[in-house]
């Protein structure tokens, strides 16, 4: 068996159950000087845009209420229409910024549905292409990601802003 040591994710998977020292990573990140801007491609009245920290592809993002809320049916009609509507401008700045032949989109309600934040609703935006389970994901279980995280946002943040300058 290979060994690949990434010692960084020791803190995530010791505490990715737990909230933050301010409780909630979400809220943590929603806050106007965040914790986690670094993360933060773009911030709306009602939700805002996050790199994922582990991507499973280059340019996985989630889209985040900034109210604490767990569920859709516990949502505002106006928290919804902002999330369906910030979900929309991540599809366009994905496709703009890296021309994926697909992306999974999908929201995790509960911990056995895959939540890994399981009280703040947010949704997956996930690039896809042809190919991209390759030898190193089915056969070496290891993901391979080319684009680190800092240089993803570089690459989303200015894409967000024309867009919503655009009102598109």
């Amino acid at each position: 068996m290979n060994i690949l040591w990434s010692p960084w994710r020791l803190s995530y998977v010791t505490s990715a159950s737990e909230p933050g020292p301010g409780g909630c990573l979400f809220c943590e990140a929603a806050a106007p000087v965040a914790k986690h801007d670094e993360l933060v491609v773009f911030r709306g009245d009602l939700c805002y845009a996050i790199l994922n920290r582990y991507p499973y592809n280059n340019g996985h993002l989630m889209v985040v209420t900034k109210r604490h809320v767990g569920t859709l049916s516990a949502s505002t009609q106006l928290e919804l229409a902002a999330l369906v509507h910030l979900t929309t401008h991540a599809e366009m700045a994905l496709s703009e910024a890296y021309g994926p032949q697909g992306i999974n989109v999908g929201l995790n309600l509960g911990r056995p549905a895959g939540a890994g934040i399981v009280d703040h609703l947010h949704v997956h935006l996930v690039p896809r292409w042809t190919g991209d389970t390759s030898f190193m994901s089915v056969v070496g279980q290891t993901r391979v990601l080319p684009e680190e995280l800092g240089q993803t946002a570089r690459r989303l943040r200015p894409i967000f802003e024309r867009l919503a300058k655009d009102g598109a």
